[in-house]
C-alpha cells in the first residue's frame, strides 16, 4: 500500500511525467531565448568569452564559457544563449535525479516538484537569460547529489563520494562565489545523520579537491590584488575594500570621482532593518509566483498542511530530509541577516528553491492540478514579458518596464555611433560597451575610465588600451548615459549628437546638448545618450589658429584688384 493511501489522503491525478516537464520547459526556453533581446549583463559575459581567463574583474570565469556562443553568430541571441540553454537543461536532468534519490519517487509529487522548481521565476529565468547563477544552479544540484551518496543511508556508507561532491562544489565556486555556502549546508548534514564520518579523511578530502578545482581562479585574483574577491566581498558585504585600480586608470587621471568605492559605513536604524528583512522574505516567496496561492488554499480542501509532511517524511530518507532542509534554510538565514543591515539582489538566496521545492510540492499535492496549471500562468507571464521585450507592445509603466531599458534601442545605437567619425571610441558605463560590441559598433570599443564603477574592459584584455599619445593624434568617441558630459583634461569637445530612444520609435537625433523637452516621447524616454567627439586641445588650438589665419588673410579676388593688400597679405604670411 502507498504511502498516501495509508495517511488517507485522497490520491491526486497524475501529472506529465518529470522527462516530459523537463523537455516542454526546454523547447520554451528556446523559444524565449530567441525571442528576447540580449540583456546589458549578459552581452558583458559574452565579450569576456573572446578572452577566456581563470578569473574576471566580476566574477569566475565559469559564465565566460556560456557565451563562446556569441562567437558563431554575432549579435543573435539565440546563438550567445546556446551554453545557457544546454547547462540549464543538464541542471533539470540532475535535479530529476536528486528528487529520485531523495526517496521522492511516486507521482505526482516528482513532477511537482520538478515542475514547481522549473517554473518558479529564477528557474525560468535562469534557463534563459545567461548569469553566473546559470553555473551556480548546475554544481549546486549536483554537489547536494552527491553530499547525499556520501551520507549513510540503506546502501551503507559510501563516503568517498564526498570526492565526487567536492569536485562538484569547486565547479561551483568556479561558477559564482556564492557556492561557498554549501560549506555550512555539508556539515550540518554530518553533524546531523554522520557524526563519525566527521573522523574518516573523506570529507576533508572532498574539501581539498573543492579547493584544487577552484584554485586556478585563486591563482589568478593573487595575481590581480585579489580583484574579484575584494569586488564581491564588498558588493554582498556592504564593505569598503579598498580602491579597486586597473590598468586603464593610467591611462588618464580621474575625469571624474569614481562612484562606489566606499560603502555608507552608518548602520540603518531598527525599522529600515527590519523593513530590509520583510522585503527580502516578500520577495523569496513571490518567486514561486502563483502555485505558492495554491499552496495557500490547500488546507480548504480538507488535507491539512500537517498530513501531507507526515507523508513527505514517510517518503523522504532521514538524510534527504536534512539535506535538502539545510539546503532551504541555509541561503534564506545567510542573506536574510544580510538584509537587516544592507542591501541584498533577490537572486543571491534563490537557490534555497531547490531544497524547499518538495516541501511546497507536498502543500499543493491536494490541488496538483491547480498547481500545475499556476506554474503554467508563471510560464505565460513571463512568455508576455519576452514578448514585450521584442516588441515594447504592453502598456507598461515606466518604473516596472527595466526589460526595455536593459534592451531598446542598442542596435539602432551600434547603428548610429558605427556611421560617425572612425577612430577610438568609448563608453561611460561597461553596459553601454558591452551592448555596442554585442551589436558591432566597433572591433574596439571600450570603457573610459573614472567616469563610473571599473569593469573588465579597465583590464585591457578584451580591448587592447590605448596610449594617451595616440589619442591625442586621433582623438575619440565617447558614449556618454543620460545628461552626463564629462570635462575630460587635456581635451576638447569639437562635435555633440543628443539621441531620445523612445518606446516603438526609431532613434531621434538632436544635434548639441538637447533636454526632454525635444525628445519626441516627451519625459517617457527609455535612454538618452550623448555621443561626443573629443580631439586633443593642442590639436584644437592649432586648428582654431589656422582658421583664423584663412578668415584674417584675403582671398584671391582681393588680391588681384588690390595690390597694396596683397603685399601686405605676403609680407604678412612671411
Amino acid at each position: 500500500m502507498s504511502a498516501a493511501n495509508r495517511t488517507g489522503a485522497p490520491r491526486a491525478p497524475a501529472l506529465v511525467s518529470p522527462l516530459g516537464i523537463i523537455v516542454a520547459v526546454t523547447l520554451w526556453r528556446i523559444l524565449a531565448a530567441w525571442l528576447t533581446p540580449v540583456a546589458q549583463d549578459e552581452a558583458y559575459y559574452y565579450d569576456w568569452a573572446r578572452q577566456l581567463s581563470w578569473g574576471y574583474f566580476d566574477h569566475p570565469p565559469g559564465v565566460a564559457l556560456l557565451g563562446l556562443g556569441a562567437q558563431l553568430l554575432p549579435g543573435s541571441p539565440l546563438a550567445a544563449r546556446l551554453g545557457t540553454l544546454l547547462v540549464s537543461t543538464l541542471t533539470l536532468l540532475a535535479l530529476w535525479r536528486l528528487y529520485h534519490a531523495c526517496g521522492i519517487r511516486q507521482q505526482p509529487l516528482l513532477s511537482l516538484s520538478l515542475l514547481l522548481a522549473a517554473a518558479s521565476f529564477p528557474g525560468l529565468v535562469s534557463g534563459v537569460l545567461t548569469t553566473p547563477d546559470t553555473v551556480l544552479a548546475l554544481f549546486w544540484v549536483l554537489a547536494l547529489h552527491e553530499a547525499l551518496a556520501a551520507l549513510p543511508g540503506q546502501h551503507g556508507a559510501r563516503r568517498w563520494r564526498w570526492l565526487s561532491a567536492g569536485a562538484a562544489t569547486g565547479l561551483g565556486l568556479l561558477g559564482k562565489y556564492t557556492m561557498v555556502i554549501i560549506g555550512p549546508v555539508f556539515l550540518i548534514a554530518l553533524l546531523a545523520r554522520d557524526r563519525p564520518g566527521l573522523r574518516t579523511p573523506w570529507p576533508y578530502l572532498g574539501g581539498l579537491v573543492a579547493l584544487l578545482v577552484f584554485l586556478p581562479n585563486l591563482i589568478w585574483n593573487a595575481q590581480h590584488d585579489w580583484l574579484t574577491l575584494r569586488f564581491q566581498f564588498g558588493h554582498g558585504f556592504m564593505t569598503d575594500t579598498g580602491a579597486l585600480s586597473v590598468p586603464a586608470d593610467a591611462l588618464l587621471g580621474a575625469a571624474a570621482p569614481r562612484a562606489g568605492e566606499h560603502a555608507d559605513a552608518t548602520p540603518p536604524e531598527v525599522g529600515a532593518r527590519l523593513t530590509g528583512v520583510g522585503s527580502f522574505i516578500a520577495v523569496q516567496l513571490l518567486f514561486w509566483g502563483l502555485p505558492l496561492l495554491v499552496a495557500l488554499a490547500a488546507p480548504l480542501t480538507g488535507s491539512p498542511w500537517r498530513r501531507s509532511l507526515a507523508e513527505l517524511r514517510t517518503g523522504l530518507s532521514v538524510q534527504a530530509q536534512v539535506l535538502l532542509a539545510a539546503a532551504a534554510l541555509v541561503p534564506l538565514l545567510l542573506f536574510g541577516t544580510i538584509a537587516a543591515g544592507g542591501s541584498v539582489e533577490a537572486n543571491w538566496a534563490a537557490l534555497y528553491i531547490v531544497g524547499a521545492a518538495p516541501l511546497l510540492a507536498t502543500a499543493v499535492r491536494p490541488l496538483a492540478r491547480w498547481a500545475a496549471g499556476a506554474a503554467l500562468v508563471n510560464v505565460l507571464l513571463l512568455s508576455l514579458y519576452a514578448a514585450h521585450a521584442a516588441t515594447a507592445a504592453l502598456p507598461l509603466p515606466h518604473a516596472a518596464d527595466r526589460v526595455l531599458r536593459e534592451t531598446n534601442g542598442y542596435p539602432a545605437l551600434a547603428a548610429r555611433v558605427a556611421e560617425m567619425a572612425p577612430g577610438p571610441l568609448f563608453a561611460d558605463r561597461y553596459q553601454t560597451v558591452a551592448m555596442l560590441s554585442f551589436y558591432g559598433a566597433s572591433a574596439s570599443v571600450s570603457q573610459w575610465p573614472g567616469l563610473t564603477r571599473p569593469s573588465e574592459y579597465g583590464l585591457g584584455r578584451l580591448v587592447p588600451i590605448p596610449r594617451l599619445d595616440e589619442l591625442r593624434a586621433t582623438g575619440f568617441t565617447l558614449v556618454v548615459w543620460k545628461y552626463a558630459v564629462p570635462s575630460i583634461p587635456g581635451f576638447r569637445q569639437i562635435e555633440v549628437e543628443t539621441l531620445f530612444d523612445c518606446r516603438g520609435l526609431p532613434l531621434h537625433r538632436v544635434p548639441g546638448i538637447a533636454w526632454p523637452d525635444a525628445s519626441p516621447c516627451g519625459d517617457d524616454w527609455l535612454h538618452v545618450w550623448r555621443v561626443l567627439r573629443y580631439e586633443a586641445e593642442q590639436a584644437s588650438k592649432t586648428r582654431t589658429q589656422a582658421q583664423a589665419s584663412t578668415a584674417a588673410r584675403p582671398d584671391a579676388a582681393s588680391v588681384a584688384h588690390c595690390p597694396s593688400k596683397a603685399g601686405l597679405g605676403v609680407a604678412g604670411l612671411g
